[in-house]
Protein backbone atom coordinates (compact mmCIF):
# COMPACT_ATOMS: atom_id res chain seq x y z
CA UNK A 1 0.00 0.00 0.00
CA UNK A 2 1.04 3.59 -0.60
CA UNK A 3 1.76 6.27 1.63
CA UNK A 4 -1.04 8.11 -0.13
CA UNK A 5 -3.42 4.81 0.45
CA UNK A 6 -2.11 5.15 3.87
CA UNK A 7 -3.02 8.44 4.67
CA UNK A 8 -6.53 7.99 2.83
CA UNK A 9 -7.58 5.38 5.14
CA UNK A 10 -6.17 7.80 8.71
CA UNK A 11 -8.28 10.36 7.37
CA UNK A 12 -11.25 8.36 6.67
CA UNK A 13 -10.88 6.42 9.67
CA UNK A 14 -10.42 9.91 11.77
CA UNK A 15 -14.05 11.18 9.78
CA UNK A 16 -15.44 7.72 11.11
CA UNK A 17 -14.65 8.57 14.60
CA UNK A 18 -16.08 12.32 14.19
CA UNK A 19 -19.00 11.40 12.55
CA UNK A 20 -19.98 8.53 15.44
CA UNK A 21 -19.20 10.68 17.83
CA UNK A 22 -21.86 13.01 16.44
CA UNK A 23 -24.55 10.44 16.23
CA UNK A 24 -24.18 9.20 19.80
CA UNK A 25 -24.10 13.03 20.95
CA UNK A 26 -27.63 13.48 18.58
CA UNK A 27 -28.96 9.96 20.22
CA UNK A 28 -27.98 10.96 24.05
CA UNK A 29 -29.78 14.63 23.29
CA UNK A 30 -32.90 12.54 22.10
CA UNK A 31 -32.66 10.32 25.53
CA UNK A 32 -32.80 13.54 27.34
CA UNK A 33 -35.91 15.04 25.74
CA UNK A 34 -37.34 12.42 25.99
CA UNK A 35 -37.03 12.23 29.73
CA UNK A 36 -37.73 15.49 30.38
CA UNK A 37 -41.09 15.01 27.83
CA UNK A 38 -41.78 12.16 30.27
CA UNK A 39 -41.44 13.77 33.81
CA UNK A 40 -43.05 16.84 32.58
CA UNK A 41 -45.91 15.92 30.59
CA UNK A 42 -48.53 14.95 33.72
CA UNK A 43 -47.51 18.27 35.02
CA UNK A 44 -48.53 19.92 31.76
CA UNK A 45 -51.41 18.29 30.82
CA UNK A 46 -49.94 16.32 28.12
CA UNK A 47 -50.10 12.61 26.77
CA UNK A 48 -47.20 10.09 28.86
CA UNK A 49 -45.85 8.28 25.90
CA UNK A 50 -45.86 4.94 28.32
Amino acid sequence: MSWLGILIAIIAAWLAIKVLGFVLKLVLWGVVALGLYWFAAPYLGLPVPF
